[in-house]
């Protein structure tokens, strides 16, 4: 059976704030990153919904939990494959911080995309058949989503051009003869309505995940 997974990206923090680089990380939301994930919380509202389930970085969780509380659902289930991507020894740091440090994007202990690829979407097909034929929230991260949305519509969501807004909604249906994930909205308004939360500039998101590999 086709189960349906709504990937939500956290609130904000003070280091997306700062631009700041956080993968792997544990920074927490801040006041801003709150509302995001209360309105993100409301958009959501406008459908039924079996579980909430989360990364277990604290920045995704409590987002999970606001989103849980709001739709009278369970406290989250963390799961650790939904956790960012990590960036190694650029976490902490800036855009013109990395370019002083890695200029030619060697940076020490970085998560490939392809690793990070594999372990969510083995996390993903986990959540499907445990939820199959539900509807699940999956409150995680930038990176996560962006290589979930280019492995099931390449192009869709391209590191150079195309940002994933803190509190933002994208929607799938797991298919599960292919162990696939296939893209049903980027940036789901949600039945049309387009009052999505945490509009940002490109220039907001991880600078790291626009370079290399």
């Amino acid at each position: 059976m086709t189960t349906l997974l709504y990937l939500v990206r956290h609130g904000e923090t003070d280091w997306n704030a700062e631009r700041r680089i956080q993968g792997s990380t544990d920074i927490p939301l801040n006041d801003t990153g709150r509302r995001q994930a209360a309105s993100t919380a409301t958009l959501l509202d406008r459908r039924s919904f079996d579980a909430v389930v989360a990364s277990p970085l604290s920045r995704a969780f409590e987002t999970g939990s606001i989103i849980a509380e709001h739709l009278g659902l369970a406290t989250p289930v963390a799961y650790p494959g939904l956790a960012e991507r990590s960036y190694g020894e650029a976490e902490g740091l800036t855009n013109d911080e990395v370019l002083a440090r890695y200029p030619h994007d060697d940076v020490p202990g970085r998560e490939s995309r392809s690793a990070l690829l594999a372990r969510v979407t083995e996390t993903l097909g986990e959540i499907a058949v445990r939820y199959d034929a539900g509807s699940v929230v999956v409150a995680t991260h930038g990176a996560v989503i962006r290589s979930v949305v280019n492995a099931a519509a390449p192009g869709t969501a391209d590191r150079h051009s195309t940002p994933i807004r803190n509190g933002s909604v994208h929607s799938f249906r797991w298919d599960p003869e292919r162990f696939h994930a296939e893209l049903v909205r980027f940036d789901d308004p949600i039945d049309g309505v387009s009052d999505g939360p945490g509009r940002y500039t490109f220039e907001y998101q991880n600078p790291l995940e626009r370079r290399g590999y």
